[in-house]
């Protein structure tokens, strides 16, 4: 994992200081913080560099579409403290979490400009995608956000597409979350990762579960995962596991509905942690260590295969077995 780097984090709107430096920044949901996030991140670090501004990224802490229109909003590729952990490793000096609310929704384009980015931010200049929109409606865009600045005396840089290799790109070969939402949704792994510029990421805490893997010889950690986050594709992965004290185990992934077991479509996310033997909460003790309870971070390194169903518990054990030697030799 990329490093953590000295960020200011803030929370609260607050009057900008006569004497501080103006500030450089990019506005967004930030979703993912993947590849394309942090070429405009790179990008507002070293214009801020020039004009000795301080570098900032204003976000949100909720994606605003789960505000404005709750029905269709997206499911998260990264929970609020994801978020801020890969803002971190960008580098940039200040994250601005501004307050998401049915206010805010209601808050006119002009009215966000005046009074987060110049008066709490001090913004000397805005860094944003050409098709930037925002605002109630989403009236605001480059065009206003120009017009407002030749007020109020900030520039405004508005930035093309672009794809994996930082060139501009067309929209099917974009960088954005929503391709890499996609992606995920179909399985397409490699090229999620490829657009976030790192393993995909799920946290949660262990829960108890029902021992069927520990009586096939394949205990598992069942990772309950908040319903706004996106899962990917069922079926088995290879990945890693993390615990809080940061020990990584190599882990073979399963994420579906089990249905050689069960048939009421329940989506599990389980984690097999290869030389490693977790207990169940109900049967401690066994050895391994007791992950009931504990927060997991599990990376989705590879896709294996599909979920399937067995002729019986036999020709499922065998593929364990596989699944867990694809596994090592995926992450070896």
């Amino acid at each position: 994992m990329a490093s953590l780097t000295a960020v200011e984090i803030r929370t609260e709107l607050a009057p900008h200081p006569a004497d501080a430096p103006r500030t450089a920044l990019t506005i967004g949901a930030y979703d993912g913080v993947h590849a394309g996030h942090r070429q405009v991140v790179a990008r507002v670090r070293g214009l801020a560099a020039e004009r000795s501004m301080t570098s900032a990224v204003v976000t949100f802490d909720r994606h605003p579409a789960s505000v404005v229109r709750p029905e269709s909003a997206p499911l998260l590729l990264t929970d609020p403290q994801q978020k801020l952990e890969q803002l971190a490793t960008t580098g940039v000096d200040l994250t601005m979490v501004v307050p998401f609310d049915e206010d805010r929704a209601m808050e006119s384009a002009d009215e966000f400009v005046r009074h987060v980015l110049v008066d709490c931010m001090g913004a000397g200049l805005v860094v944003v995608g050409e098709d930037f929109h925002f605002g109630y409606q989403r009236q605001g865009n480059v065009a206003l956000l120009r017009e407002l600045g030749e007020e109020l005396g900030f520039e405004v840089l508005g930035l093309g597409l672009v794809g994996l290799g930082g060139q501009p790109a067309r929209d099917h070969e974009q960088v954005s979350s929503t391709f890499i939402r996609r992606a995920l949704s179909r399985g397409d792994l490699e090229r999620a990762n490829a657009m976030l510029g790192r393993p995909y990421e799920i946290r949660g805490p262990v829960g108890g579960g029902d021992r069927r893997g520990r009586e096939l010889g394949f205990p598992t950690a069942n990772v309950r995962v908040d319903p706004a986050t996106l899962l990917p594709e069922d079926g088995v992965y290879a990945g890693w596991y993390e615990r809080p004290d940061g020990s990584v185990y190599a882990t073979a992934i399963s994420l579906g509905t089990r249905p050689h077991f069960y048939d009421d479509g329940a989506r599990l996310l389980e984690a097999h942690l290869l030389d490693a033997n977790p207990t169940d909460a109900s049967d401690p003790g066994d050895g391994g260590p007791d992950l009931y309870g504990e927060e997991a971070r599990v990376r989705f390194v590879a896709h294996l295969r599909g979920q399937r169903t067995f002729d019986g518990v036999d020709a499922l054990v065998d593929q364990l077995h596989r699944d867990v030697a694809d596994t090592r030799s995926t992450l070896a």
